[in-house]
């Protein structure tokens, strides 16, 4: 069993307003990335809230998907988010797919391309790379939670990567949208759907 667990605590602060709640065809930025894991067949998805309400919410529960909210927010970065979302992730999960709530451009081909990889070597760690660089969505084993958990503030997520280094599984891809999200409006501008 796999879980997904998507980061949508953050603050928006560079795109001005809350870009989870931001149109993205007939959806919302959320709502696009959400549908993308539901497709995939996750076992299981987590959405992890914070600074915004998240417009659609009652459609998602009804889907089948797990809220849990992070308290620090304001404070903790992307890992304590993760965090949250691994205390919630069922018990017989065996790893957690981090996908991140502004990357409405997350291809449907590459979340099914990482999970078969982590299922055929299973991996401590699996990132998908374009050009050389990390991108999400990534997965990491149960075996790690336990390491991910006991950091604190102000350790980051880049920092656990970093440790682990060596023993990251990449699964190179052409396709840039596992590097892009949204970060302000001319990113927005530039990806979102005509």
């Amino acid at each position: 069993m796999i879980s997904a667990i998507v980061l949508a605590a953050g603050q928006s602060r560079r795109m001005g307003s809350p870009k989870i709640n931001l149109p993205w065809g007939r959806r919302t930025v959320l709502g696009q990335v959400v549908g993308t894991l539901l497709e995939a067949g996750l076992d299981e998805i987590i959405l992890v809230t914070g600074a915004h309400p998240v417009v659609g919410v009652d459609e998602f529960l009804k889907q089948g998907v797990k809220l849990a909210y992070n308290p620090d927010y304001a404070s903790g970065e992307m890992l304590s988010s993760f965090q949250v979302g691994l205390k919630s992730a069922a018990v017989e999960s065996q790893a957690a797919l981090l996908a991140l709530g502004d990357q409405p451009q997350m291809e449907l081909a590459v979340v099914r391309e990482v999970l078969r990889a982590y299922t055929a070597s299973r991996p401590r760690i699996l990132i998908p790379s374009c050009r050389m660089r990390r991108g999400h969505p990534g997965v990491v084993s149960r075996e790690l939670w336990g390491e991910v958990l006991s950091m604190k503030p102000p350790a980051t997520l880049r920092e656990f990567l970093n440790v682990h280094a060596n023993e990251i599984a990449y699964l190179n891809v052409t396709t840039e949208t596992v590097i892009q999200d949204l970060d302000t409006p001319e990113d927005y501008e530039r990806f979102r759907p005509r």
